[in-house]
């Protein structure tokens, strides 16, 4: 018995045959030529290794075997369809998990919003959220701990396909009182002499602000290291200091505490947020790629 020669297009003509009680009825409801129609029929019969029907002039009557095939044939078919079924969910990326590691810029600024609107639009698909450094995002991507990565430009991101997400521009946050205050604009270089407030060495913002003041030839003045947004500005409205942060996610602290936004006139101060993933799309599940797409087509130029 050659398994290997059934398919489902045969056991599907199999089960229209039967029924309809005629090969020539059933290769019409199958949408194939009677004579293809009977040659499959044919090659059942010689895979399985028995007749399934009694031809006559009347039609066609099935065996004992045909009896028996008939049987299993409606279950392997009603499987099938059960199997479609439950994977056409998977198909449409209704279902599933998705892996995202994002920077602290991200997550304060726009992701609450996109992935609102994804998981509207996709209530099955579970999001697994962690907020990472950027350079640790990447490693997280590598080592298949996150499906998709949400990142700041810059950051070295070898064997990773990276996509333009956001732009994030960065301002510099002093106190009402401070001698910068009131200035429409200021360059980086010109906030050097203060103070700092900063994050941790390990944030793609803290090493931005280290690359650009070491062009300078200058060192940053940095007193205190936090740990949040939300503790850089209340420490610079406490203790008289600066720091830089990115203004949509400043501007809620600007309008609840003492502090003013004053924009960098610095080129690198409008910087690129990235979207990455490892190897192909297609290697992704399918609610990871329908993500991806979303994310991709908030980007903003």
């Amino acid at each position: 018995m050659n398994i290997a020669r059934i398919d489902l297009v045969t056991l599907s003509l199999f089960v229209s045959v039967a029924r309809q009680g005629s090969i020539s009825a059933g290769a019409r409801h199958s949408h194939l030529a009677v004579g293809a129609a009977s040659k499959r029929i044919s090659d059942l019969e010689a895979a399985l290794g028995t007749p399934l029907l009694y031809r006559n002039a009347a039609g066609v009557e099935l065996t004992d075997a045909g009896q028996a095939c008939l049987v299993h044939a409606l279950r392997v078919l009603q499987e099938v369809d059960q199997m479609a079924g439950a994977l056409s969910d998977f198909a449409q990326g209704v279902r599933g998990q998705v892996r995202i590691a994002a920077n602290t810029s991200s997550l304060t600024q726009f992701l609450p919003e996109d992935l609102a609107a994804f998981m509207e639009a996709h209530p099955a698909v579970r999001i697994d959220l962690e907020e990472q450094n950027s350079s640790d995002i990447v490693t997280a991507l590598h080592e298949n701990r996150a499906d998709i990565g949400v990142f700041a430009d810059r950051t070295p991101a070898p064997g990773l396909l990276t996509y333009p997400y956001r732009l994030d521009e960065l301002v510099l946050i002093a106190p009402q009182r401070h001698p910068l205050a009131g200035q429409p604009q200021i360059a980086f270089a010109d906030t050097l002499a203060y103070d700092y407030v900063g994050l941790p060495p390990a944030t793609s913002l803290a090493t931005r602000l280290s690359e650009e003041s070491a062009n300078l030839g200058r060192a940053m003045k940095l007193r205190i290291q936090v740990r949040s947004f939300d503790a850089i500005c209340r420490m610079v409205a406490a203790t008289g200091g600066v720091g830089v942060l990115p203004r949509i996610a400043a501007e809620p602290h600007a309008r609840s505490m003492p502090i003013r936004l004053i924009p960098l006139a610095d080129d690198w101060a409008r910087r690129r947020l990235l979207l990455g993933v490892r190897g192909a799309e297609e290697s992704l599940t399918v609610a990871a790629r329908l993500l991806l797409a979303h994310l991709r087509g908030q980007v903003q130029e």
